[in-house]
């Protein structure tokens, strides 16, 4: 696919995608939808791709929806005529949903405004970082519509039940430092540095971790969190280190740190995870 919304760009084994409508502070569109969802494809299927760092072109991250065919820009937004209302699946929510199921960390460098889908695209990202002068806005109610994007799920579970509440009653644009003290972001940075910082935890794990074990301690932690019993996490934990106990990269790792040398990870995600995974799509609904 050729991109026109988004730059896609990999160096030192770290994906860099930016959200490209500069002059529209970044404004969500159905043509920048698809082409994330192709690049988290093709990074997915990329085992040079280590890490990937989300930003925004310009001083935003993202303004949200792109607004600009009017007040019916929601209907235009909900499904092609004469689909039902159950067969309907909104945009955001297809991308946050594969967000989730990748298999490579994902960082937010949050360079500026991220409002509506702009911040609820970040939810099932593991790491959102900030500049200081960002801000953010969960603006539906003043929009006249509801929480998007599977944030209903993924909010509350990053922020907790009373902050997500009144983040998304009030719908009010909120500085930096109050994402910060909720949680929302791990840190705040002076612009010019945020994505040196990014980039600096991403270094972090492509240097030094089996890229084997990151997917799976990703999708570990991610399932996890609808889990009713600890239970659930012993049978499939159990399973997970019975398979990578025996890997290449496993031996590789304790032979590293017995010899005393830098471990040479080469397994790759692409191809070689255990044959359970991914085992929650048995049970997704479609």
């Amino acid at each position: 696919m050729e991109y026109q919304e988004i730059q896609y760009a990999v160096a030192e084994r770290i994906l860099t995608l930016t959200l490209h409508r500069p002059d529209k502070l970044n404004a969500f569109t159905a043509r920048m939808l698809s082409e994330l969802l192709d690049a988290i494809d093709r990074a997915d299927a990329d085992d040079d791709v280590r890490a990937v760092i989300f930003t925004g072109a310009g001083r935003a991250f993202c303004a949200g929806a792109d607004l600009s065919s009017g007040s019916g820009t929601f209907d235009a937004r909900a499904g092609a005529e004469g689909v039902g209302i159950e067969q309907r699946r909104d945009g955001g929510g297809r991308l946050t949903l594969r967000l989730y199921d990748c298999k490579k960390p994902l960082i937010a460098a949050i360079n500026g405004p991220a409002v509506g889908v702009g911040v609820t695209m970040t939810l099932p990202m593991d790491v959102r970082m900030a500049a200081s002068d960002a801000r953010f806005g969960f603006v539906f109610a003043r929009r006249g519509i509801c929480m998007e994007a599977a944030s209903s799920w993924f909010l509350p579970r990053v922020v907790g039940v009373s902050r997500a509440l009144e983040w998304t009653y009030t719908g009010r644009v909120f500085p930096a430092s109050e994402a910060l003290e909720g949680g929302l972001v791990r840190s705040l940075h002076p612009p010019a540095e945020l994505l040196p910082a990014a980039r600096g935890l991403a270094r972090e794990i492509a240097d030094n971790t089996s890229a084997i074990s990151v997917a799976m301690t990703r999708q570990l932690v991610w399932k996890m969190l609808g889990a009713d019993h600890p239970m659930e996490a012993h049978k499939l934990d159990s399973r997970a280190i019975t398979a990578l106990g025996q890997s290449a990269d496993a031996h590789e790792g304790v032979g590293a740190f017995l010899e005393k040398r830098k471990a040479e990870f080469r397994q790759r995600p692409s191809r070689e995870m255990p044959a359970f995974f991914p085992w929650w799509k048995e049970r997704r609904f479609e």
